[in-house]
């Protein structure tokens, strides 16, 4: 990296974040308490152990990426993609911490900036456990049940900022009131994650009240004041907080997770595709090999030649691209780490890549838009889910809201115990039914439709 040593921030009248607060290992719900036993496992690496024996990190497993699950060929599902992502984005923070330890050597800030990469990689373990079942379709299906299907004559029951939570649902706030709500029955503090990890997953940090046209926001109005602790403990820049919405710049971190998302998401698709035959092995080597210049080309065509088998050599090119990008953007991040720590950075760190690996990444996102994200598979998907999910809201609203009958009665004796549907105000009880609903796998919800639908009963 392009970094001269210690080479100091400029000083500006303008705010600036600080990596001595953005790296902290308080717990949230913990805050009073604090664990001196030591040993070799830091408090971020306890983060990353704590998801994976979560619960809502296995059901990952049967939640759909982009294709259908199961099937004869193994493609991603949300648990896989989450693992590719913390793995690639803990590669990328780990490049970024070296050459940042090298800029702040001597300084405060050098020692914390060694844990970046653990921080990074629970952070991407997490960013998905919010998202419903059926893809990015269900976070879609969740929203127009509200803007545009039964659910809209709640809107005139609710304030405004609670509305605009459910018209706006997004996965990435739903993730940030799993990790920190205290669900009935559970301990204060949700997961009693770091501070540092739970901030970075808030991609868009933000209420929803400033979501405008698009479905984004980072929290729920229930999860307002928390996120409000995380932020002003770690220093984050506040851009507004009143009661037409509050905002923070992001936390640094937020910017490796993003991309390492993106990367896997974009590259990982592409290459499901092919296993599938949406793509041919000739259109998926054009667009890999387009990352590289003619001398990676041509060493890349040659390694090629000695393998037969397509799949590998899909894979013998998807990791170099990937190695490429996480490369460019590792850069990206060094080169505009002050404007990142004003919170004035625009746009993401691929953004940033050099012209080659712009354009490769955007035919790849073209293809993928033309060609997989409309293939009759993936559309399929999309309108089951759509069903599915709308069907249970209407069944599971209209109980919380009528518990006295009979078949409010039994149906909300199937939701589980940490779901309070009989909490008394009517957000809660929507809430309850969110998250039940978000919660389950594609599996588990289309066996509920069924159920439901008396199209399945249990075995007599």
């Amino acid at each position: 990296m392009n970094l001269s040593p210690k080479q100091q921030p400029t000083s500006t009248d303008e705010p600036r974040m600080d990596w001595c607060r953005l790296i902290c290992d308080k717990r949230f719900g913990l805050e009073d308490y604090h664990d001196n036993r030591g040993g070799t496992r830091s408090d971020f690496q306890r983060d990353f152990d704590r998801l994976v024996f979560s619960s809502p990190f296995r059901r990952l497993q049967n939640k759909t990426q982009v294709f259908p699950l199961p099937g004869s060929v193994f493609v991603h599902n949300r648990l896989t993609h989450s693992m590719e992502v913390a793995s690639v984005g803990r590669s990328m923070a780990n490049e970024i911490a070296s050459a940042l330890r090298e800029k702040y050597a001597g300084l405060p800030q050098e020692r914390p900036l060694e844990s970046i990469g653990e921080i990074v990689s629970a952070a991407c373990l997490a960013h998905d456990l919010g998202n419903p079942p059926f893809g990015h379709s269900g976070e879609t299906a969740i929203s127009t049940f509200f803007s545009e299907g039964a659910g809209a004559d709640l809107q005139r029951e609710l304030p405004d900022a609670r509305w605009d939570d459910l018209v706006h649902f997004e996965g990435n706030a739903n993730a940030f009131r799993l990790l920190t709500h205290q669900f009935h029955g559970r301990r204060n503090g949700g997961f009693a994650m770091t501070y540092s990890m739970l901030a970075s997953i808030v991609k868009y940090p933000f209420s929803s009240t400033l979501a405008g046209s698009r479905n984004k926001f980072g929290f729920f109005d229930s999860e307002r004041e928390a996120f409000r602790r995380i932020a002003t403990e770690l220093g984050m820049i506040c851009h507004r907080d009143d009661k037409a919405g509050m905002s923070y710049a992001r936390h640094p971190l937020v910017y490796i997770v993003e991309a390492a998302d993106d990367i896997c998401y974009e590259v990982m698709d592409i290459e499901d595709a092919h296993k599938l035959k949406i793509l041919s092995t000739g259109e998926v080597k054009g667009l890999f090999l387009g990352f590289f210049d003619d001398a990676r080309r041509k060493r890349c065509e040659e390694i090629m030649s000695a393998i037969t088998d397509p799949n590998e050599q899909i894979a013998y090119l998807r990791s170099g691209v990937i190695g490429a990008l996480v490369a460019r953007c590792a850069e990206a991040f060094v080169e505009h780490e002050d404007e990142i720590m004003r919170g004035n950075f625009k746009g993401q760190l691929l953004s940033c890549a050099p012209q080659r690996e712009r354009d490769a990444y955007g035919r790849c996102n073209a293809v993928s838009w033309d060609k997989i994200y409309r293939a009759s598979d993936v559309v399929n998907i999309e309108l089951a889910g759509n069903r599915i999910i709308t069907f249970l809201l209407e069944k599971l609203i209209h109980a919380v809201r009528n518990p006295q009958l009979n078949y409010s009665r039994l149906l909300l004796s199937q939701v589980p115990q940490q779901y309070d549907v009989h909490t008394p105000d009517l957000y809660g009880k929507i809430q309850a039914v969110l998250d039940h609903v978000s919660a389950m796998t594609d599996v588990y919800a289309l066996d509920l439709f069924r159920r439901l639908n008396g199209h399945s009963l249990p075995a007599v």
